[in-house]
């Protein structure tokens, strides 16, 4: 009789599973509807060239420009979803990356620490560290009310440490991790990978996620 698979076997399928799906929408997403959208925008702007009328013309220009907006979407949105260069370049450039983005978009400064050289990480090790890290600054821009994270990578010893420090509102950890599933996931994922996610928070002085991975 063969034995029955363990929660902690059965949670790592369900993740891997997620993910592969996501990474398949993420490749759609970018190399199908964001291809179609761009044809279509290179389309419109050669009509624009070919047209006389001043109003048509203002009209082709404004969907255009709503388009090119459209694909700036789809694309941050796909990179959100799964970096390409997470597999390629690895976690740190992948981090750059969609750091870029996120103060872009949320108008939020995310100062970047790295000490010592990032070693050779099993792609489960990277997208885990990515995504707690992701939840992470999510959090921050939904909850915190600041404009500033430090985000700090120490790889030395053979250990990988990430701390994400915020000076944000703050909140009671014991509160927040009965009703949070984001937070209880981000020690779950650490935990499939033999790692650690520590979260101490204080109401007015912020918050701070500390993760460590033995490599």
């Amino acid at each position: 009789m063969k034995n029955s698979p363990t929660k902690n076997q059965i949670s790592s399928y369900i993740i891997q599973s997620q993910e592969e799906e996501i990474k398949r929408i993420a490749l759609e997403l970018h190399e199908g509807v964001g291809q179609t959208l761009y044809s279509l925008y290179s389309g419109l702007q050669f009509i624009e060239q070919t047209i006389n009328s001043s109003n048509m013309k203002s009209y082709v220009n404004e969907m255009s420009q709503l388009l090119e907006k459209t694909i700036q979407e789809i694309r941050l949105l796909s990179v959100e979803l799964h970096p390409p260069t997470l597999t390629t370049l690895g976690l740190v450039p992948a981090m750059k990356s969609y750091l870029r983005m996120f103060t872009s978009t949320y108008g939020i400064l995310v100062d970047l620490d790295i000490e010592g050289q990032e070693p050779n990480l099993t792609e489960t090790q990277k997208i885990t560290l990515f995504r707690v890290c992701q939840e992470a600054l999510g959090n921050v821009a939904k909850y915190a009310d600041t404009h500033f994270i430090q985000l700090d990578f120490l790889f030395v010893d053979n250990n990988l440490t990430m701390t994400i420090n915020d000076n944000g509102k703050g909140f009671t950890v014991e509160n927040e991790m009965q009703r949070s599933s984001g937070l209880a996931a981000m020690k779950e994922r650490m935990n499939l990978i033999g790692g650690q996610c520590l979260i101490t928070s204080e109401i007015g002085k912020g918050t701070t996620i500390d993760v460590l991975l033995p490599l």
